[in-house]
């Protein structure tokens, strides 16, 4: 029923003209606002140079590590960022939480600018950042005391520290370990801790820098099935970064750079429909996504989207 109105001024004269709506038209504004996916991270033409230096310190190459790249990221995505060594992911994950400044372009962090410098403590307490070697990361002779901090050091309550501790080590499932030493722990277990350790800062983004690339498979397959329980339970915003294609299939949107850039953007389906591209990028894509891609080679007609052996086999069947 249309019975509400607003009064607008009209460019044909100086007159009020009126507009009916809906009696319920703020509710559904309101509910719309609601709706809308909000953004954590903006990222606008990133720059992200170094310079290469001879043997009498004269500088001999600049270097464009991250290239003009833009990128969105929605509170609560499970993004995979992927290339090849050298591509440019890492340093772009460094810029995510202000490890590195721009050379131009910028990056926002729940609307925070990371050239911002009094903003940077709490843009680390925002997104942290795990890496490849978690002993690299661990500082504490026991478990309960590393994971303890970094909440320390921004100046956390003695008694809200080690609630948090509690809650991070349960969430990473290693409270039976919180007062074993680190260098008793499997290398699943200490990426584990460490993990733990930035989940106590209470952050609202991880990033996950190849944090598999150490461990074996029963680590490597832990680290990841806690990743995507983190997403999904704690709807904590994942970025992971990677050159392996299996792990890039827990994300829901993957982005692929080459040379500094973001060359492709997409689900996991979307980007292994583009085999050919991929492999020019240096990337092997699923077993199952390069074997479907030989059979369509020699005439067989399967679907671009398989990712997964099952969807294979289901595909196959259907021809027999």
């Amino acid at each position: 029923m249309l019975i509400s109105t607003l009064s607008i001024w009209s460019n044909r004269g100086n007159v009020n003209e009126y507009l009916l709506f809906p009696e319920n038209f703020i509710d559904i504004m309101e509910h719309m606002s609601k709706e809308k996916p909000m953004s954590i991270l903006q990222i606008k033409d990133l720059i992200h140079q170094y310079i290469t230096y001879g043997e009498k310190e004269e500088e001999t190459q600049t270097i464009n590590a991250v290239n003009g790249v833009d990128m969105s990221v929605e509170k609560g995505e499970f993004i995979a960022i992927l290339g090849h060594n050298g591509s440019g992911k890492s340093s772009l994950a460094k810029h995510i939480n202000g490890l590195l400044q721009p050379t131009s372009g910028s990056v926002c962090l729940k609307g925070m600018d990371t050239r911002d410098h009094e903003k940077l403590l709490k843009i680390r307490q925002s997104a942290g950042i795990v890496f490849q070697n978690p002993d690299n990361q661990i500082v504490g002779s026991v478990v309960e005391e590393d994971v303890a901090f970094g909440p320390e050091n921004i100046g956390v309550p003695t008694k809200d520290i080690w609630s948090r501790v509690a809650g991070a080590l349960e969430g990473v499932g290693m409270t039976a370990y919180r007062s074993a030493s680190p260098n008793h722990l499997s290398g699943g277990q200490k990426q584990r801790i460490a993990i733990a350790g930035i989940m106590a800062m209470e952050p609202e983004c991880i990033i996950l820098d190849e944090p598999t690339a150490m461990l074996d498979p029963k680590g490597r397959q832990d680290v990841l099935s806690l990743s995507r329980e983190l997403n999904k339970e704690k709807e904590i915003t994942i970025i992971l970064i990677t050159h392996d294609m299996e792990e890039v299939l827990l994300a829901d949107k993957v982005f692929v750079m080459d040379q500094g850039k973001v060359v492709m953007s997409g689900t996991p389906k979307e980007v292994f429909a583009h085999v050919k591209e991929l492999k020019g990028y240096g990337l092997e894509v699923p077993f199952a996504t390069e074997l479907a891609y030989e059979l369509k080679k020699e005439g067989i007609r399967l679907s671009d989207a398989i990712t997964t052996r099952e969807e294979l086999v289901e595909e196959l069947c259907q021809l027999v």
